[in-house]
């Protein structure tokens, strides 16, 4: 068994043009100064990391591990969400997520999906400059406007969809492979990968590519109603990367999982800060020590209620409380007799 590294938080939704929010050393302290030890690091940002340098100067990489480590700080893995999600985008999405390309690029859609790989790219030699273990993306989503069995689909859409995403996907795989960095997905509602079902389908799709993997975030499958401890038990082996985040599923009368359409405040699934949600954090965690995860425990807060940065002084401590300092010694040892082969014959009665 391992004991887990964190607490981590992903820097994301924190990003911003005011102090301390505005550059790598500010919010590294502030970070630092809540009880973090470790920043997912997003790759869209130049002003807080520069990927393209990352992928190409060392120099420039050693200088980013040294401003995170003067304030007692490491990278848990860089985060390609925003360029990941380009790689497969259906029309129905695109005028929504043009405006996560650069604006040159904008109507433009394969330049904007050319732009993408070459990010994950980028991405790839980066996680590797910086000596990181594991990188978190999405996997962007052909097949999702087709998620509910009605209309019925036509024969052979899915496998189609999935053949098209693996072969955008495979030649970043095989980047990350010879960067010798684990590329995770996190399993999302309005991503092709989304629970169990799909990630398998994709995996057979890349020949069960040794890269591909999974960033773990159970709130999202809360939300889809999914058993997220049977999920850790069931695919822990490919589990490389993993959110700690909370969500709560109040269905009624009138809305269920599907949410009516109605906002993030009035839906019957919701994300919330930790603790106030519904997800059994010690049961995960547990599970995480017991099948030796490797990686760290970020913090994504994303709660429609709270503010952020309470949410994130107090994940900072949630997570912490919740890291179990694996034990080294079974509990029952005091009362351990040491292997003696005549001994165990007589005891069996042989």
């Amino acid at each position: 068994m391992k004991t887990l590294k964190g607490p981590g938080i992903f820097l994301a939704q924190y990003i911003g043009d005011q102090a301390p929010f505005n550059s790598l050393s500010s919010i590294a302290a502030w970070a630092a100064g809540l009880g973090f030890k470790a920043v997912q690091v997003p790759c869209g940002n130049p002003g807080i990391f520069d990927l393209a340098k990352a992928a190409e100067s060392q120099t420039y990489c050693d200088e980013v591990r040294g401003t995170l480590a003067a304030a007692g700080l490491e990278i848990s893995e860089l985060s390609t969400h925003i360029e990941g999600q380009l790689i497969a985008v259906h029309p129905a999405y695109d005028k929504l997520f043009d405006g996560f390309a650069p604006p040159a690029l904008r109507g433009n859609v394969s330049a904007r999906q050319a732009w993408a790989h070459g990010q994950m790219l980028l991405a790839a030699k980066a996680s590797r400059n910086l000596g990181l273990q594991a990188h978190a993306s999405f996997s962007g989503a052909l097949a999702w406007p087709y998620f509910y069995p009605w209309p019925q689909r036509p024969q052979g859409l899915i496998e189609e969809a999935f053949a098209e995403l693996a072969k955008r996907w495979l030649p970043i795989l095989n980047a990350f492979d010879e960067a010798g960095v684990d590329l995770c997905f996190e399993l999302h509602p309005g991503e092709d990968l989304h629970d169990g079902a799909t990630f398998e389908r994709f995996l057979e799709a890349v020949g069960q590519h040794a890269r591909a993997r999974i960033l773990y975030d159970p709130s999202h499958f809360v939300l889809q109603q999914l058993d997220y401890l049977q999920f850790i038990d069931r695919y822990h082996a490919l589990i490389r990367a993993f959110h700690v985040k909370d969500a709560e599923f109040q269905p009624s009368g009138r809305s269920g999982v599907y949410g009516g359409y109605q906002s993030w405040l009035e839906r019957p699934g919701r994300f919330r800060s930790l603790g106030d949600g519904q997800v059994d954090f010690g049961a995960v965690f547990s599970k995480m020590a017991q099948y030796d995860f490797p990686g760290w425990a970020v913090l994504e807060w994303e709660d429609c209620i709270q503010n952020s940065e309470d949410g994130a002084r107090l994940g900072a401590e949630f997570i912490r409380r919740h890291i179990l300092r694996v034990t080294e010694r079974a509990f029952d040892d005091f009362a351990g007799v040491k292997a003696d082969t005549a001994f165990n014959r007589g005891v069996l009665g042989i």
